[in-house]
């Protein structure tokens, strides 16, 4: 009898709260519609014409539909609230891109996961020390990367020669830039330490920014350098550093040369001894080349990422194997801790104007070059120049031609953004 008693008065607490649910559902119908001059009834039947709101009447209270319901009324309310209403961020314009929160972590272990946060390889197991998966490409709106177009046809008879794609593959719409949900999903991977949300990625904001270099090419525009510099590929030489990320460097120096550019490639090496403050290290050195070249715009911290063995992160370009590329940027905020005070970054917008501007344009006109952009919590010293891109230029599993031939598009796409 005790049983029978309990389980009757839990559906009874049920059936209140359905109730319950019900009357907001109600007064929420009532309040968007004050000033028209119908009945409750007739208000709660007009927002029922809603497959949602209608499904959630007949859900709430079966007897008005003369349906058999398997569940009670509370538990299937219930259920289809807990299934269709991630209310907030669907009724404001701040809609949050939430993602599981982390623990409370102190300075010195932020600073270490700053420094190994991205994918690599551990040289002694040969294991790949990641964090979090990445995605793939999205797919585009328009165009068909699989289907060559006369110019492409043209370019991949030029005996392996790049030349620079000047007709866009793929076009996008404003509006659908300009929908924050759309652009999270189509060009984004936002990482569980961290958060971002509509004002700031704004693509009519971001896309304003202007990213042309402001002066001419007597005096250094752009710094290349190498946080990791120690990053090899499958075919890497030991002790060849032409065949490392930083012969990487230098080849993606000459392209933008051939440009017009005035390019200082920085060959420092900080993460000899490990990587745990390879950015710590590499920090000051970056801030002194700056003050000394002060007319420099652009900085470009070079990587490559670190996958699965059976993974390959590799496209076509123009008829060669290329290696995919990811721009990468950090948030200086934590999920758990909000913004990261002790790592301020007062251009984080426009380091989010350029990875965009990037993204758009390598999707545009090389589409699948590019893997989506990948969002962070910490700051990756993308603090000390406005227009600052950390790329990964392919992998471990590539090898060092297809990291050499990615280094062409690269540059035109850099060239396409930041020429006046």
């Amino acid at each position: 009898m005790k049983i029978g008693f309990g389980k009757q008065k839990q559906n009874m607490k049920k059936t209140v709260a359905a109730a319950g649910l019900l009357l907001i559902l109600a007064v929420f119908a009532l309040f968007q519609n004050f000033a028209r001059e119908d009945s409750l009834l007739e208000i709660v039947l007009r927002q029922a014409k809603s497959e949602v709101y209608l499904h959630m009447l007949k859900t709430a209270s079966p007897v008005l539909f003369y349906e058999k319901q398997e569940k009670t009324a509370a538990e299937q309310l219930v259920d289809l609230i807990l299934q269709t209403v991630p209310v907030y961020g669907y009724v404001t314009d701040e809609k949050e891109y939430t993602t599981q929160a982390e623990s409370d972590i102190s300075y010195e272990t932020i600073i270490a996961r700053e420094a190994s946060d991205e994918n690599y390889v551990d040289e002694k197991t040969g294991e790949v020390v990641t964090t979090d998966s990445q995605e793939e490409n999205p797919s585009t709106e328009t165009g068909n990367p699989q289907e060559e177009t006369k110019e492409q046809k043209k370019q991949a008879d030029t005996n392996g020669e790049f030349v620079p794609n000047d007709t866009p593959v793929v076009t996008y719409a404003m509006d659908k830039l300009n929908d924050f949900d759309y652009l999270i999903q189509n060009f984004y991977v936002v990482d569980r330490t961290t958060t971002i949300n509509s004002s700031q990625l704004n693509a009519a904001d971001l896309l304003s920014r202007s990213m042309k270099l402001t002066h001419g090419a007597k005096s250094p525009q752009i710094l290349i350098y190498h946080t990791h510099s120690q990053e090899r590929f499958a075919d890497s030489i030991p002790g060849d550093a032409n065949t490392s990320i930083v012969g990487a460097g230098e080849y993606l120096k000459q392209r933008l040369e051939g440009y017009g550019f005035h390019v200082l490639h920085h060959t420092g090496e900080y993460d000899v001894d490990g990587r745990d403050d390879a950015y710590a290290k590499a920090g000051p050195a970056v801030e002194q080349i700056l003050k000394e070249n002060p007319s420099i715009e652009i900085v470009i911290d070079l990587h490559r990422d670190g996958v699965a063995e059976g993974t390959h992160l590799v496209t076509d370009v123009q008829g060669k194997q290329t290696a995919s590329i990811m721009f990468f940027n950090g948030l200086s905020r934590t999920t758990k801790n909000g913004d990261i005070s002790y790592l301020p970054n007062p251009y984080i917008q426009d380091n989010l104007a350029f990875s965009l501007q990037m993204q758009l344009a390598a999707q545009q006109y090389y589409p699948g070059f590019s893997r989506m952009i990948y969002l962070k919590g910490y700051r990756y010293n993308m603090h000390y120049c406005p227009k600052t891109l950390l790329v990964e230029a392919g992998a471990q599993t590539n090898t060092v031609q297809e990291i050499m031939n990615a280094m062409e598009p690269l540059a035109d796409l850099i060239a396409k953004v930041v020429s006046p």
